[in-house]
Parts: C-alpha cells; structure tokens; sequence
C-alpha cells in the first residue's frame, strides 16, 4: 500500500482530480494536507497541485512557498520520496527552491486553457518509467503562467542531467525555453509539470495518458 497526500492551498482547484485519480488506484491510500500542517512524514508520496494557490495574487506560487506544510515538503523530497507538483503545483516547488528556473506569463500574455501534445524526454525516472522515449502524449493545460525561463548554465545543467521531462510536441503553447513541459530535479524524486495528467488519466475525458504517470509513480 502505498500512501499519498494531496496538499490544498486557499485557491487549490486540481486537489480532488489528483484525489479521485489516486483513490480509484488499488493498493493505494490517499489524503487531503491542508497547507497549515506541518509534517508529512505518514506518506510515500506528495501531489502539490493546480489550481491558484492564494488567488495568484502577489506571483503565481509566490505566497504558497511560504505555508508551513512546504517545509515538510522539502524535508521530506531530501529524504528521496517523490513529489510532483502540477500547474500551479510547479509554480510553487520552482518558488521554493525545489526545482531551478522560473515560470513568467505566457508569450501571448493570455490564460490557455487547451488540450496539448508532449514528447516523452527521460523515461528512466519512478514518473515515466512506464512511459517511452518519444512518445507522443497528450493531456490538457490550463495557466498563464507557464513559459519556462532559465539562465544558460541552468539549462546546460537540465540537459546534461537528463532533468527535462516533457516538452511540447510540434507547437510550444507559452514560449517556454527549448519547448519545455516539465523537469525532474538532480535526484529525479521531484517533477514538476505545466500540463495536467490527473485531468488526462480518465478515456472519458478524452485521453488516458495520464495515468501512466501516476502508475509510474505507485509501480516504482
């Protein structure tokens, strides 16, 4: 049985996709974290997710990095435990420190709410392992702050470590650098993703991509 903790911020509006996902998977438990908690230490896994944490009112993540539950999110990724942040969830492990670079309003300036292809870039991680190498996914994005920037020695390190993730496929939506969707840390315990897969691991929503993630996650 694995254990899953579904953390909820003021404007959290993903937390009971990630929810449902993860409990209609066997062998698995999982729990809403209201973000005043402070320890973690109960579960195997960590889903920070979308939403707009705060109202977004100050940067996108900016006031969510400083809620008490983000520290035992931290202490608890050093101890190699996987955490996946999504949409708003990347936005707020970039703000803490988790994951390098940053995420700045689309190119277009607009909120995006649309179904997207990524290519599979590192299937060799406890997130893609059931997934391969240039495979063609899709599954829907929903943000306005989603263009990934970083310096050049930040985006020599993403690729010489094999820490890209996604990209997208053929049509890059926000203007991220070198069409990037999501990275791992150095370690490869901690993803973070713009698109959603929890609004993606359901046939009835028009693809089950997801899923495979979050198999990935529960298999390793």
């Amino acid at each position: 049985m694995k254990r899953f903790a579904v953390i909820v911020f003021p404007g959290s509006n993903c937390d009971h996709d990630a929810y449902h996902v993860i409990n209609s998977m066997e062998n698995t438990s999982v729990d809403f974290i209201w973000h005043k908690e402070n320890s973690l230490n109960d579960y195997d896994v960590i889903i920070v997710p979308g939403g707009f944490s705060y109202g977004d009112y100050l940067r996108a993540g900016a006031i969510a990095r400083f809620s008490p539950i983000m520290k035992a999110v931290i202490e608890e990724s050093k101890k190699g435990k996987q955490v996946i942040g999504i949409c708003n969830g990347f936005q707020i492990l970039i703000e803490c420190g988790l994951l390098p670079g940053a995420l700045i309003t689309n190119k277009n300036i607009k909120f995006l709410s649309k179904p997207v292809f990524l290519n599979v870039v590192n299937n060799k991680t406890s997130f893609t392992h059931l997934l391969n190498e240039g495979d063609i996914i899709s599954m829907p994005i929903a943000h306005k702050q989603g263009n990934y920037i970083a310096n050049q020695n930040t985006v020599k390190e993403l690729e010489s470590n094999d820490q890209i993730a996604f990209k997208y496929h053929s049509n890059n939506p926000n203007g991220s650098l070198l069409d990037i969707a999501g990275i791992f840390n150095k370690e490869k315990n901690v993803l973070g993703m713009m698109p959603h897969p929890e609004r993606a691991s359901d046939q009835k929503l028009g693809s089950n991509d997801g899923s495979q993630i979050f198999q990935s996650m529960l298999e390793s």
